[in-house]
């Protein structure tokens, strides 16, 4: 099947669009929830994806890769039928443990080669094994091979990474059509999306969109950032870069973030997010709420016989109440991390679901100033 990504409704840059798969169709602003092994942290099942409202899963390649191995979950049918999952799943390329195993791989043309960080045995990954592990997971939408610079680092080591990276880009795009091509490819429509880095430098940024654009992939990733440098840097990076970036293909923006975030990113045109925060947060009985986030640990919450949030259709906020979960967490018991992390994602699936309306109704830019005006309650007490 040929894919197709189309807008729906703006609201100046804000953009509700449809982005369709093989394994169904995306309604974008969209927040990808993270299941680096093949399941989210925090005891949630598919089933309870699908009740949550989670649109695509995102699983991690590397991860995978090391334990329980992609060959043997292409033996099993492939990461749908694995984890149960009949909704797309994006598959990251191994790139950013580039980044976070820094002290255990070492760069060159070809790739890179890691220790891994389970039993310390020699991994070799590049464009071609990264393209294939993925083939081999049979993931909706795979991720190009890149490095992930540190946003701070030296111009001239962020200048060559970059220039390497296209260079990957192009194998990884040579490698995909090859493995899409064999007969017996799980997912012969796996698609592909290229990485825009550049770290703080607007110029290499720029330079590397309209490079990357003319390579014309199925959709563009934001990469690098949320990775030591500034709010107000990441907001300025995604204003002057977007614009380079295809109108007519899908943005995503890699590993962002916060509520706030997301709401300043969909108003400079990214369609796609993902972080780990809600189910991190979750299993530390922080929860979020439009007023900003509670730390269900305080005591405050002992006898509060509310919902986490009132208008909240999740399992915890239907059956029980605050201070049930307070309970559950002080006694620790793993029911009440289970409910914080559900309850967390819908959050985030249900916020998607408000921008992609408040588009729709051409009005984005005041529901973006009312809901970051309600998070400055963050934490007070009464909340």
């Amino acid at each position: 099947m040929s894919v197709t990504y189309k807008i729906i409704a703006e609201s100046g840059r804000a953009k509700h669009a449809v982005v369709s798969t093989v394994h169904g169709e995306i309604q974008t602003p969209v927040f990808m929830n993270v299941g680096t092994v093949a399941a989210i942290k925090g005891a949630v099942s598919t089933v309870d994806l699908h009740e949550i409202g989670t649109q695509v899963e995102l699983c991690n390649t590397y991860h995978l890769h090391v334990r329980t191995g992609d060959e043997r979950i292409r033996r099993l049918g492939g990461l749908h039928r694995f984890m149960n999952w009949d909704r797309p799943i994006l598959t990251d390329s191994g790139g950013f443990q580039v980044f976070s195993l820094a002290d255990l791989r070492k760069i060159t043309e070809k790739g890179v080669s890691f220790k891994s960080h389970i039993d310390g045995h020699r991994i070799f990954m590049g464009p071609e094994e990264s393209m294939q592990i993925q083939s081999n997971l049979g993931s909706t939408i795979a991720m190009a091979f890149d490095e992930c610079a540190p946003a701070l680092a030296d111009r001239d080591y962020v200048a060559a990474s970059v220039a390497r990276t296209e260079r990957w880009l192009i194998r990884c795009r040579d490698e995909m059509n090859r493995l899409n091509a064999l007969p017996d490819t799980i997912n012969p429509h796996q698609m592909l999306f290229g990485i825009n880095q550049g770290a703080i430098y607007e110029d290499i940024r720029i330079a590397n969109a309209e490079r990357i654009r003319e390579l014309d992939l199925d959709g563009y990733a934001v990469g690098g950032l949320a990775v030591g440098e500034s709010t107000e840097q990441m907001y300025h990076i995604l204003d002057v870069t977007v614009p380079h970036l295809p109108k007519d293909k899908p943005t995503y923006l890699m590993g962002v973030g916060t509520p706030a975030n997301i709401l300043e990113a969909v108003d400079r045109g990214i369609d796609f997010f993902d972080c780990v925060y809600p189910s991190r947060n979750g299993r530390h009985g922080n929860v979020y709420t439009k007023h900003g986030k509670l730390n269900l640990l305080n005591a405050r919450f002992a006898e509060d016989t509310r919902p986490i949030e009132e208008d909240c259709t999740c399992e915890a906020c239907r059956h029980y109440s605050r201070a049930y979960v307070h309970h559950l967490l002080k006694a620790k018991e793993m029911l009440g991390m289970r409910l914080c992390v559900m309850h967390n994602l819908r959050f985030y699936n249900h916020l998607m679901e408000d921008i992609r309306d408040a588009i729709d109704a051409g009005r984005y830019e005041e529901f973006k100033k009312e809901r970051l005006d309600m998070l400055q309650d963050e934490d007070r007490g009464g909340i």
